[in-house]
């Protein structure tokens, strides 16, 4: 079936399923793959949960429904999809990527350009090769502004994302010291981010350039052809805001540039960043009945770990009584994990009054190092997440200040009930 075809039958059908346990009713299912499962096996049970047609390629599905729709790669058949609606809708989009702060960026700038365009943003975390498909898919002919969160692992990744979303502009956060495993090392990172601006550069589009950045303007520099909307932090003074940690400014700045590009008049800017109420364990300020927490813990890497452990350490306890931090290992670092958690041990034992709750094997082997500062009274270690709950429960923290901070894997938001 050709993409123009399908995309017909879209038209008609303008919602797109990739699970079974959520059909949208009048959908069209999408059989797609992975690791440990195969959607083919289930285009006969989305069929009969209200899927109007699903695409599929494995030809053993072939013939046993009409509705039944075979190619040759359901994944890049929906990427193709996504591209063509994308075409056909001609509306702006602005694509976000980064090390850190991206998530957070796309928010304040969906909430700053929807006051004054009809703006759809990446909902959650869609950001990957089939999250940004069903992001561009979930823009109807009302849509004015997309803002597309492109997320990466590895080199290559964003410039497939940005070949299927063809964005107009594009923000690069930061680079950070993230996915260092998949990225190669910090090299690639800034490679594999700089694909958004190798895409703009060569498709007259325009970056978004945090020009007090060093490593973002060189980028920019080393591209000849792209066209830069520089800026700075000093977007951000005294725009208020309900994030913790003075290194949101960075992506306060970058929402208040895109909104005074687009003219989006200053009192609507400042009013869409004081508006933004964080409630997704990122930079979220909590007040419990028997402590003050800071949950920052959607995930973690060296870069936004350190500059969380730092902001917090320089927080006054305020009438709180003492300070713990309880810290879960960042994954996908390699063969820089044990000097990149070592490291973090040295910022947070910068104050000797700080009790440290760590969880995971590499925070264990960076505590065992002999350069490991020496503070094992105010030191606890636990394999598991589950470790550490039982510990809360048996001895639970009161009238602290606490700072929850790691990787999405380690799942400490789930210790946040207990604080």
């Amino acid at each position: 079936m050709t993409i123009s075809a399908l995309y017909e039958l879209f038209l008609q059908h303008p919602r797109i399923s990739t699970d079974t346990r959520r059909i949208e009713p009048d959908s069209i299912f999408f059989a797609l793959k992975g690791a440990t499962f195969d959607g083919n096996r289930f285009v006969a049970a989305a069929l009969a949960a209200g899927a109007a047609y699903a695409v599929a390629d494995d030809p053993v599905c072939a013939g046993a429904d009409e509705r039944i729709l075979l190619v040759d790669d359901a994944l890049a058949t929906l990427q193709a999809l996504a591209r063509e609606h994308r075409r056909t809708l001609g509306i702006p989009i602005l694509a976000l990527t980064g090390s850190n702060g991206k998530t957070t960026t796309k928010e304040l700038v969906g909430r700053v350009l929807g006051r004054r365009f009809a703006v759809h943003a990446t909902r959650g975390n869609l950001n990957n090769h089939i999250g940004v498909p069903l992001t561009l898919l979930a823009m109807t002919r009302d849509t004015q502004f997309g803002v597309v969160e492109m997320g990466a692992s590895a080199c290559g990744e964003i410039a497939l994302l940005a070949s299927i979303a063809e964005p107009d502009y594009g923000v690069v956060t930061n680079i950070g010291r993230a996915h260092l495993e998949g990225f190669g090392g910090p090299e690639g990172i800034r490679r594999g981010k700089g694909e958004l601006f190798d895409y703009l550069a060569a498709h007259g589009g325009r970056a978004f350039v945090r020009d007090d950045d060093p490593t973002l303007a060189a980028m920019a520099a080393e591209r000849a052809e792209l066209v830069a909307i520089r800026y700075t932090a000093a977007e951000a003074e005294g725009i208020a805001s309900r994030l913790e940690g003075d290194y949101n400014r960075f992506n306060i700045a970058a929402a208040v540039a895109v909104g005074r590009h687009f003219a989006v008049p200053e009192a609507e800017i400042r009013t869409a960043v004081a508006s933004y109420e964080p409630d997704n364990n990122r930079s979220q300020r909590i007040a419990t009945d028997r402590n003050t927490v800071i949950a920052d813990c959607y995930n973690a890497n060296p870069s936004s770990m350190q500059a969380s452990i730092a902001n917090f350490l320089a927080e006054p306890l305020g009438e709180r009584q003492q300070r713990v931090l309880i810290l879960g290992d960042m994954l996908e670092l390699g063969a820089w994990s044990e000097t990149e958690h070592a490291a973090v041990l040295r910022l947070a034992a910068q104050d000797p009054a700080a009790e440290l709750h760590l969880v995971g094997p590499e925070f264990a082997r960076a505590a065992a190092r002999d350069d490991a500062p020496c503070r094992a009274a105010r030191t606890h270690l636990y394999s598991t997440r589950e470790e550490l709950m039982a510990e809360l429960r048996e001895r639970p923290v009161k009238d602290a200040l606490v700072l929850v901070k790691g990787s999405r894997g380690i799942g400490l938001e789930r210790t946040l009930e207990l604080l």
